[in-house]
């Protein structure tokens, strides 16, 4: 394993993080504040409990949950295309790095960026509602999980995306639609039985859910389902980006 190739891409990664430090931290945290003052202050007024929890607490492992599948799809997508970008990429490849060591050097540097930034929701949170972790060593491993797993994700679309506007395509346009009709604002035991249905067919429906009962208990699935969903797609990555480095698809093309 050569570790010195994996400490420089992930090292280049985390640099790139800290000068774009405005973009990358300070305005996801103020997107979520914005979205306490609204849901939490203005609708949680309305609506006092959601299954015994107050609706502030309710909706913070959903909007740190959409908050860390948007910036690990981002980091992850962005981390790989812009050497393509450049050409930057022939090089790495070139180089004797493994596919292995490649992937956790800008997979590794994605995820650890988008756990900060959850880590900072999650700080930034008390200053609105009270919150407790009922389950925490679950809520760390969904929280790993998900980070890992979506960086992933990122990685794939970086390597398909062959402009800007692919690039952004489905962090901008799939993922934020079902991340808000995936149970993040509300419990989907409040919907009509067909709209419930409907909602087992969104995937993003167990991330949240497994991760809001690592906080409070509740779910409206089975956690070991969810902790089974995120595992499966993230066996389904590995086998892609395992197939994408094999074959060189839109790498060595």
């Amino acid at each position: 394993m050569n570790f010195e190739a994996i400490k420089s891409i992930y090292a280049f990664e985390m640099a790139r993080t800290r000068r774009t430090l405005l973009q990358s931290v300070v305005s996801p945290v103020i997107s979520t504040s914005l979205y306490f003052i609204v849901f939490g202050a203005a609708i949680g007024s309305r609506i006092q409990l959601v299954e015994g929890v107050s609706y502030g607490a309710f909706i913070t492992p959903g909007l740190i949950m959409l908050t860390l599948l948007g910036q690990c799809i981002s980091n992850g997508s962005f981390g790989i295309y812009f050497p393509k970008f450049t050409g930057t990429i022939y090089e790495v490849l070139s180089a004797p790095i493994a596919m292995v060591e490649i992937i956790l050097g800008y997979v590794g540097a994605a995820a650890t960026k988008g756990m900060l930034i959850g880590l900072i929701i999650l700080l930034t949170a008390n200053f609105f509602v009270h919150i407790t972790i009922q389950h925490p060593f679950m809520m760390i491993l969904f929280f790993v999980l998900t980070a890992v797993t979506f960086s992933l994700f990122g990685f794939m679309i970086g390597i398909w995306a062959g402009n800007f506007e692919q690039l952004n395509l489905i962090p901008m346009l799939v993922v934020p639609p079902l991340t808000f009709l995936g149970g993040s604002f509300y419990s989907i035991n409040m919907l009509p039985p067909f709209w419930q249905a409907v909602s087992h067919l969104n995937p993003v429906l167990y991330l949240v859910s497994g991760f809001r009962w690592s906080f409070f208990g509740i779910a409206d699935v089975n956690p070991v389902l969810s902790l089974g969903m995120i595992t499966f797609f993230l066996v389904i990555c590995l086998a892609t980006l395992g197939w994408i480095f094999k074959t060189g698809y839109r790498l060595r093309n």
